[in-house]
């Protein structure tokens, strides 16, 4: 992102000054600038203020809030308000009107109830993005374009079923071809004509939102669902580029959001943006996995941390408040992984409906002489100290964890092996055994290139897509370290099984094949007995647990590392390594415990000279970022005692303090160290 007009990490969040009096924006903007804020997004939702009518706009409000922000120093991340149609809409054209999966169609209510393939939708909602961009292309407050909002959700209506014909048209061709990828053989489902195909709903294949009876259908029309929803986002987006080319488009991504495919969407973004809300009981190693997810989107390159609350958030079961110290400790994780931004939702908390009790900057009391607003500004002052020091630096790893939202559809939409296998699951105890070692890693899609890292992790490789099985031997003969779990290399891109024994494709990378798989109840576990001592961290004979699935493989030409304790598959490989070239490929036949995993990576890393970050030790984080030169350590205390942190040999400026850190350091409770080295 281009930060010559804002050369510093932008600072503030979502205002909705159209929901007030005007009496109250001067106080407004007495409150934003004292906490540091230097941008706002605004129009979120004011299409009904935009446009009472369909021929109507009214812009005057909307300029009045832009030209009071540039009075005071305050930019614009100006959105379309498109998330939320008017309440004359859907009378008027009661086809924008999203149909459910039960196939009842909606009234007008709530947000993102926009039939995403409605004809009037998709016109009217480009024609506001359009006519924004027209009347503020040269407002010198807009600093970044921010499209609709968190979309999300599904449509089951005609216009939909229609248009994902249109889809599987362009996709498969021939009627042949689709039966033959769909296995429409199976319970008499063959199709002689394009209009007798269906959506996959309440009403046809499907018996809930992830359980269904023709694993294919319903994987295309998921992935047919998130086209849908990117067409109506590139729509506006070509809309605002076609008048303002150099701005920067975004939209607020939602982290490992199931239903949308976000690796195909950032090839539409200018930058990577996104919605962080964690509850207080979620694993810290979570939201840096899904911070890592969202850097990954656009190959390393930094992203936006567009929303977070201040304190409390009001949609979760139980409301708590972050205590102090953590929003500043949670901000500072985003920038660690990444983020050139710190934002919220909201600047002033909402007076009425369901977002009354979402935290804010300003609170209902109006003033700030609060907690929150205390701690909001002293961030303020932190991270304008910070300059440009940060900003466009990088992530730089040699482990990648290979993620695919097609993946997870279809393990998901899976008739078996078992209900309890979930796929960002899998990937987070990966993620987390790394993490809690002090270990950078980048998280990748099943597209990107392979060969700047020297471990590759693909956790529930069930989809092999063409020419990945080929992409990977490549990266392995070459050199590189891969590793993949059981419930790999079952099936196709369509959910079609690769006959010929597990795990298809990948078996002679491997060097094994699958023959059984066990599912083993909740509570059930095995036992991975090592054979070999690997590195220093897994002794030979040492034990470990294992669960959910155990894939009974047999090695072909891969050593045995480990076998199973138990069972009538006792013995059996558990961990093989297969030398592939001059690489090696491993196989994890279950679900193994963290002391394992911990042990297992910790070894490969070793064997590869990767080594952890300084300052690591438990419930402290560590990341490093950096950029030509210069290199920055975070060190983040998520303990709510004082730690005592070694540093080893890095030695430098505290940038939040102008202190030398070096050696053992002394870090407060949910403190935060940010280390650039010493030349």
């Amino acid at each position: 992102m281009d930060t010559t007009k804002l050369p510093k990490m932008l600072y503030g969040g979502d205002y909705n000054p159209e929901q007030w009096d005007e009496s109250i924006w001067p106080e407004d903007m007495r409150l934003i600038p004292m906490a540091g804020m230097n941008i706002a997004t605004v129009n979120v939702f004011s299409w009904a203020m935009l446009q009472p009518s369909v021929d109507t706009y009214h812009f005057e409000t909307l300029d009045r809030i832009m030209d009071m922000l540039h009075k005071n120093g305050i930019y614009a991340c100006l959105a379309t308000s498109t998330g939320a149609h008017p309440a004359w809409m859907a009378r008027k054209y009661p086809e924008v009107l999203r149909t459910e999966f039960d196939g009842k169609q909606r009234k007008f209510g709530g947000r993102h109830n926009s039939c995403p393939n409605s004809p009037v939708y998709r016109s009217l909602s480009t024609r506001l993005a359009s006519k924004l961009a027209e009347r503020y292309k040269d407002h010198p407050a807009l600093l970044l374009w921010h499209v609709s909002n968190e979309y999300g959700g599904e449509c089951y209506c005609d216009n939909c079923e229609a248009a994902f014909r249109d889809w599987l048209r362009n996709k498969y061709g021939t009627l042949d071809k689709l039966n033959e990828q769909w296995n429409t053989r199976f319970w008499g489902h063959t199709f002689y004509e394009w209009e007798e195909i269906v959506l996959p709903s309440a009403r046809s294949e499907q018996w809930s939102s992830d359980r269904t009876c023709f694993q294919g259908i319903s994987l295309d029309y998921t992935r047919f669902n998130s086209d849908s929803l990117l067409d109506c986002y590139k729509l506006e987006y070509d809309a605002i580029k076609a008048v303002t080319p150099d701005m920067p488009v975004t939209t607020n991504l939602m982290g490992s959001y199931k239903p949308l495919d976000y690796f195909k969407w950032a090839k539409h973004m200018d930058i990577i943006a996104w919605d962080n809300y964690p509850s207080m009981d979620t694993p810290t190693s979570f939201t840096s996995m899904t911070h890592d997810l969202m850097r990954g989107l656009k190959n390393g390159a930094p992203f936006l941390l567009m929303e977070q609350t201040p304190s409390q958030q009001n949609w979760q079961a139980y409301n708590t408040l972050k205590r102090p110290g953590i929003m500043r400790l949670w901000s500072y994780q985003a920038v660690a992984h990444g983020s050139d931004s710190v934002m919220f939702f909201q600047l002033r908390r909402s007076v009425g409906a369901c977002e009354k009790y979402h935290g804010a900057l300003i609170e209902h009391v109006g003033h700030e002489h609060t907690r929150v607003f205390r701690e909001c500004a002293q961030l303020g002052k932190e991270l304008d100290s910070l300059g440009t020091k940060l900003l466009g630096s990088r992530l730089p790893s040699r482990i990648a964890i290979m993620y695919d939202w097609e993946n997870r559809w279809a393990i998901e939409y899976s008739s078996g092996p078992t209900i309890d296998l979930k796929y960002v699951d899998e990937v987070h105890k990966y993620y987390r055994a790394l993490h809690e070692q002090g270990y950078q890693v980048d998280i990748v899609s099943f597209e990107d290139d392979l060969c700047p890292y020297a471990i590759v992790l693909a956790p529930l490789m069930y989809m092999v897509k063409p020419g990945m099985a080929a992409r990977i031997e490549a990266y392995v003969a070459a050199g590189g370290k891969f590793v993949t779990t059981f419930f790999s290399g079952i099936v196709n891109e369509n959910d079609l099984v690769t006959l010929g024994g597990y795990p298809g494709e990948l078996r002679g990378l491997l060097g094994i094949w699958a023959e059984e798989i066990d599912a083993l109840f909740p509570g059930q576990h095995n036992r991975i007995v090592m054979k070999e001592t690997l590195g220093k961290q897994l002794q030979g004979d040492s034990e470990y647990s294992c669960s959910i699935l155990c894939d009974l493989i047999h090695a072909e030409n891969a050593e045995v590392m480990a076998v199973y304790g138990d069972d009538f598959y006792k013995g059996t490989p558990v961990l093989t390594r297969n030398q592939f070239g001059s690489g090696e490929a491993w196989y994890v036949a279950s679900s193994p415990d963290a002391d394992f995993l911990q042990g297992f990576l910790g070894a490969l890393c070793d064997s590869s000279s990767i080594k952890p970050l300084p300052g690591k030790q438990p419930g402290v984080e560590v990341t490093l970022r950096s950029q030509d030169d210069r290199s920055y350590l975070f060190v983040l205390n998520h303990n709510r005692a004082e730690v005592i942190v070694e540093l080893g040999e890095y030695a430098g400026v505290d940038l939040l303090t102008g202190e030398t850190a070096t050696g053992q350091v002394p870090l407060a409770g949910y403190g935060v160290l940010i280390i650039e080295q010493f030349a």
